[in-house]
């Protein structure tokens, strides 16, 4: 422990709940890596306070003391975003106990919920007063709220309702100096000069520390359809999506997904079954929703697309779920697919966004550029097809050693697909973020104005740099690779 920690513990020891404080090492070593498992660091101290005034003091002493913090949720980042540093100079400062849901009003469509609320629970307490939060994502049941914010996160739902920029009303967080920043309330007009909201949205913790959000609400489901399609091309996905929207409104979710991924799931995931009784390169998982227990079932919306779809070739098979099991195994084979990836073997995996209109073009070009660039490897991409969002992976070729693969090519297939990326007008960060994993190839990409711009902001809120060190942007330029 740094004689700065050490004075900070002596400062904080008096005001704070015992519980608030954690130094025992067993304790604090789970916190200590990402999700993932590829990130570790060393924190000495854990804080897990349970009142905003308490985030206020921890972190009003660690900014007197020049003592980084890492802000951490439920710690689900997939690109190292809460992890502390190895050097052991930084603190976790775990938001977890702020779990209240302040409120909850129906009628206004808002709801008011702390930093550590689990997003499953507040999806269960809007639901049992007809209201949903139409955000969703695999790691549902340990993702918070407060990380949720600060990522930015986006899910299966984005295609209707958008990233949780679309869906924060307000934002209350602690600044550098330990103050308050309140702007919880839902205003629909404001315009008072720059939205703080909004530049602590995405922030990843390296601005201010969220310690509540207004979030909008929307009516419950009344009824869904859900449905699994076999299509020979992601043009024809695309095909299918714009006859969806032009249809109506009722898709929420448009899924695409290549063969291997399927057989990926079916192969690792016990209790998985194929969707199809035919062979299809690519797939789709779609659901159609309504609100409107007067307005008719959203299957028959799906057949009507579907139909003409199918007489023109555009589809070549496809079911609608006849039970809400059903539908649900179609879900989890849709969210199973990372599990399933995960078990093949070691791959360098991207997070990436392009054009929608380019994607089904990008997928087909960027694999077939990897596994020509790469020999051994292979390549492949699924992902949220309405708003262009790409997981593509990069597999290592069959019989690589997992930690020299990770650590020595997995790096120079990054660059490459970020690289396909850039070049098609796309974000090497789609939904997950930039964390400590795309530092240096942010740097390495972004034109100089816009990392100026950046730098301009993170020393004018957060000068002394004590906010989530390493991550998102530095206040002094680091070496990007050459």
């Amino acid at each position: 422990m740094t004689p700065q920690q050490t004075r900070m513990l002596d400062a904080l020891a008096p005001r704070l709940p015992t519980r608030a404080i954690v130094t025992d090492r067993e304790a604090i070593a789970p916190w200590e890596t990402d999700w993932r498992g590829r990130w570790h660091g060393h924190a000495p101290i854990l804080f897990e306070p349970v009142t905003v005034d308490q985030v206020q003091e921890i972190v009003a002493v660690a900014a007197r003391e020049q003592v980084p913090l890492v802000p951490q949720g439920g710690n689900t980042s997939m690109v190292g975003g809460a992890t502390p540093p190895a050097s052991g100079a930084a603190a976790i400062l775990s938001l977890r106990r702020l779990n209240r849901i302040r409120s909850l009003d129906a009628s206004a469509g808002l709801a008011i919920a702390e930093a550590g609320v689990i997003l499953a629970d507040l999806h269960e307490a809007a639901l049992a007063d007809s209201r949903r939060f139409p955000l969703t994502l695999g790691s549902r049941g340990s993702a918070t709220i407060g990380g949720l914010v600060s990522t930015n996160a986006g899910g299966t739902q984005v295609l209707r309702w958008g990233t949780m920029r679309g869906l924060v009303a307000g934002v209350e967080a602690v600044l550098a100096d330990g103050s308050l920043y309140d702007g919880l309330a839902a205003l629909k007009k404001d315009n008072r000069g720059y939205d703080l909201n909004q530049l602590l949205i995405g922030a990843e913790g390296t601005l201010g520390i969220v310690t509540a959000a207004t979030l909008r609400l929307a009516p419950a489901i009344s009824a869904r359809a859900v449905a699994w399609i076999g299509l020979a091309t992601p043009d024809a996905a695309l095909q299918l999506l714009r006859r969806f929207e032009a249809a109506g409104n009722a898709v929420e979710s448009f899924e695409l997904l290549p063969a291997e991924s399927l057989h990926a799931v079916l192969t690792h995931i016990p209790g998985t079954r194929p969707p199809l009784s035919g062979e299809h390169p690519w797939h789709v998982l779609i659901e159609a929703v309504t609100s409107d227990a007067g307005e008719p079932h959203p299957a028959g919306f799906v057949e009507r697309v579907l139909g003409p779809a199918m007489a023109d070739g555009i589809v070549a098979d496809a079911v609608i779920a006849a039970s809400e099991a059903q539908a649900d195994a179609f879900w989890r084979i849709r969210d199973s697919i990372s599990d399933a990836e995960r078990a093949t073997g070691p791959a360098a995996q991207h997070d990436i966004s392009v054009p929608v209109e380019a994607m089904p073009r990008f997928l087909i070009d960027a694999a077939a550029a990897c596994d020509a660039r790469f020999p051994g490897t292979r390549a492949s991409g699924f992902g949220h097809l309405g708003d262009g969002n790409v997981h593509f992976h990069v597999r290592a070729p069959a019989g690589a050693d997992r930690g020299r693969w990770l650590a020595e090519e997995a790096p120079v297939v990054t660059r490459f697909v970020d690289d396909l990326v850039v070049a098609a007008g796309g974000s090497i960060s789609a939904e997950h973020g930039i964390g400590q994993m795309k530092l240096r190839e942010l740097e390495r990409l972004s034109p100089p104005p816009r990392m100026a711009a950046l730098r301009a902001i993170k020393q004018a809120l957060d000068p002394a740099g004590i906010f989530n060190p390493g991550k998102l942007v530095t206040l002094a330029p680091s070496r990007a690779d050459e």
